[in-house]
């Protein structure tokens, strides 16, 4: 049975999409079979960020009203045979998506994978409370910055109040994973700290992925940062959340070039 993990933020732009693909891809590379589902109908990106914008024939509002079989909607990574991606609409009403069908979409998702990823939209509206709505746990990206920090505390606050968990009384697992981090901005003060962000939102942190080029590359060739280039500072961040998502004392860094100098450590609440 799957483990069902959203990766959901309040703000657009901090690299949801990008991390939903990156940790799914990880986690796929160590050997779990990975499902990553787009919920952000009419502004799919998943797909691109995978690099099979070409293949989608068949998306979730098909297979959840009923026009396509989960299997026909489907489509396996190219290089890695244990992922597939379940895409979005891109031109479908978003009211299409309704909580009936979700439910059922996921329920048999969690028979034949894993893990089940699925890709919130931003924000608090249906589509982000549908996304999260059958979630095990959380991931809640951010950066740095105070309106994101903001904007995020809000979506905990959704993922303690909408969700199944929430309704039967028991708690959301969630994770903080801090993206686009730069240790000599925040010493200098023009970003915040990873210890405020911690400070501000209080949920257990998964991983801080170094601001870097490399993650934009990847996602202008269709790669996840995993894959085109696992030496890679943002690559080896989110191999590390990944086995922070399995269980495993992973110590937290943020990895760098340049050894010795960005490898501080981070030794509070390590998911």
């Amino acid at each position: 049975m799957a483990k069902v993990l959203v990766v959901t933020s309040g703000k657009g732009g901090v690299g949801k999409t990008t991390s939903t693909a990156a940790l799914g891809a990880a986690l796929a590379q160590s050997g779990q079979s990975v499902v990553v589902v787009d919920f952000d109908v009419g502004l799919r990106n998943l797909d691109l960020v995978l690099g099979a914008e070409r293949r989608v024939v068949y998306d979730l509002i098909n297979v959840v009203q009923g026009d396509a079989k989960l299997s026909q909607a489907l489509i396996r990574d190219k290089r890695l045979d244990n992922m597939h991606l379940l895409p979005a609409s891109q031109t479908r009403d978003k009211d299409a998506l309704t909580a009936e069908g979700v439910a059922r979409v996921v329920g048999e998702l969690r028979e034949k994978f894993d893990w089940v990823i699925c890709d919130s939209p931003a924000g608090i509206e249906r589509g982000a409370t549908l996304a999260m709505r059958h979630a095990d746990a959380a991931v809640v990206v951010t950066n740095p910055e105070v309106s994101s920090v903001r904007d995020s505390d809000r979506i905990i606050g959704l993922l303690d109040s909408k969700t199944e968990r929430a309704e039967r009384g028991e708690l959301m697992e969630k994770h903080l994973l801090l993206t686009r981090y730069d240790p000599i901005r925040a010493g200098r003060g023009e970003m915040l700290k990873t210890e405020d962000v911690i400070e501000i939102l209080s949920i257990p942190l998964l991983g801080i992925i170094p601001e870097s080029p490399e993650v934009l590359r990847a996602s202008n060739v269709g790669s996840p940062v995993t894959l085109s280039d696992p030496s890679s500072p943002p690559a080896r961040a989110y191999c590390d959340a990944a086995r922070r998502l399995k269980g495993e004392q992973v110590e937290m860094t943020v990895p760098s070039d340049r050894k010795g100098f960005f490898a501080g450590l981070f030794g509070r609440r390590v998911a």
